[in-house]
């Protein structure tokens, strides 16, 4: 949908118009307030899960609605409604009004339209797409995996697609609109060695795109064999060893590290509230001088990028460490007034039920002058990780554990044997610090990743190049 479809959709066909918006805002602030602004939302999530070649689950949901924040200082009030008429939407103003009262004065609304390039389709993501196309395209994935090699015994096929138009109309004359499609084809399997030892393989991805984009090309082929190879490279693994060794990440997916360790430090309000490792640390080297770390939410049909965020602010790339020196942080609106700068396009939410907060969108570390392969020859004895299923952080100090789901040893400069049971421990200052060697071989993640924070789940975007810390601690089940 086009602003004008949108506009159509939120406003005309309830019978509202802006200045209807412009009253609400008005009335919102009327007991004082530093800001305010409506989040109007309309989803639909369509979903398919195929196991073994059956259908196991099929949904489809439609939910709409807008909430309405009220700023005053450092307060918050916030209520939302999914009537989307004027007597509900003033309701939900006044609840929210009672909740962040000031003695600021309350000043008119004046709403610009704004318009900002797309950077992914208008088109709804299923489009000209039915159903039946669907459940063929899993079960030929289904089919595809276990004809690559018998020892596939279970392989579970599912996609899910979304349709998001939302419309943000701000006290400070914000009035924007975005139309964003979202796609996420996955395979698991379970490959058996008749021995009684049984590993799992995972893959997938999508991104803004249309779901014809998957037909058309042979990603849903490449996820298949991606997680047979995954699989089958487990059923081989031995125990990972313990103790503390220099560790090389592949490119890709592994700056799922980055993103948890460093990324989410960089956040605006843990910052402001001084609960982050960077707080008050710009301008100092904090990691590497060999990394840029770099969030862009325009990079074109990434699943992590926006072409407004959830407060109407235009995306851009913002670099936030420059050859280990710290730039700035990732800022919302109301962060960027409190700590005196400027919103970075990084104000999202999970939904018109829920307040925006600095959250990332595709965060990554920018290539190196290094070979891959000179990389791995630099390590006598250490561990290769090619791809995490998952860890925890703790902002506060930047420690993280994480697991990874696919490693190898290195041994006098060769990757050898696959182990199984690593975990990465450590902290993401201290571990950036580390990075010796960073790669040419800048690769994205192929569109998977979900980001949580404080109950709400996001979609993003995760990249990196070849890199080595020269020192980490790895937990193992080796004896």
């Amino acid at each position: 949908m086009n602003a004008q479809q949108i506009n159509q959709l939120f406003l005309t066909s309830k019978g509202l118009d802006l200045s209807d918006l412009e009253k609400i805002l008005s009335l919102s602030l009327a007991t004082g307030g530093d800001y305010s602004d409506l989040y109007f939302q309309s989803s639909r999530v369509e979903s398919w899960s195929l196991e073994n070649q059956q259908v196991k689950s099929g949904s489809h949901s439609i939910d709409q609605g807008v909430g309405i924040r009220i700023n005053a200082e450092d307060k918050t009030g916030f209520a939302y409604t999914d009537l989307l008429t004027l007597d509900a939407i003033s309701e939900a103003a006044q609840t929210a009004r009672a909740i962040a009262r000031s003695h600021n004065s309350s000043k008119s609304i004046d709403l610009r339209q704004q318009t900002q390039p797309s950077l992914y389709t208008d088109l709804d993501v299923l489009h000209a797409v039915d159903n039946r196309d669907i459940i063929d395209l899993l079960n030929s994935m289904d089919e595809k995996a276990r004809k690559l090699d018998s020892r596939i015994k279970k392989v579970l096929c599912s996609l899910v697609s979304s349709q998001e138009q939302i419309l943000v109309a701000a006290s400070d004359g914000t009035l924007a609109t975005d139309s964003r499609p979202l796609l996420k084809l996955a395979i698991q399997v379970i490959a058996d060695d008749g021995k009684g030892r049984s590993e799992m393989g995972f893959a997938g991805g999508g991104g803004r795109i249309l779901l014809q984009e998957l037909f058309s090309g042979n990603s849903a082929g490449d996820y298949v064999q991606q997680a047979v190879r995954s699989a089958l490279v487990n059923l081989e693994s031995v125990p990972a060893p313990a103790g503390e060794m220099p560790v090389v990440l592949a490119a890709g997916w592994p700056g799922v590290l980055l993103h948890e360790a460093v990324g989410h430090g960089l956040e605006g309000d843990f910052n402001r509230k001084g609960s982050s490792a960077f707080s008050g640390r710009i301008g100092e080297q904090v990691t590497s001088e060999l990394c840029t770390i770099v969030d862009s939410g325009i990079l074109p049909d990434r699943r992590g990028s926006l072409s407004i965020d959830d407060e109407g602010t235009p995306a851009r790339e913002n670099v936030l460490i420059e050859n280990g020196v710290l730039k700035g942080y990732m800022q919302d609106k109301l962060n960027a007034r409190l700590m005196g700068t400027e919103a970075t396009g990084n104000g999202r939410r999970e939904s018109f039920a829920h307040l925006p907060m600095p959250r990332m969108t595709n965060t990554y570390m920018l290539g190196g002058e290094s070979a891959p392969e000179d990389i791995i020859k630099s390590v006598k004895k250490g561990l290769y990780a090619v791809n995490f299923m998952g860890g925890q952080v703790d902002i506060t100090n930047g420690k993280f554990v994480f697991s990874a789901s696919e490693a190898y040893l290195i041994e006098n400069g060769k990757v050898t044997r696959p182990v199984k049971g690593a975990t990465l421990i450590g902290d993401g200052p201290t571990a950036m610090q580390h990075v010796s060697m960073v790669g040419h071989d800048l690769e994205f993640d192929q569109g998977m990743g979900v980001c949580g924070k404080e109950g709400q789940n996001i979609p993003v975007g995760i990249g990196q190049p070849s890199l080595k810390i020269d020192q980490l601690t790895v937990g193992g089940t080796e004896l």
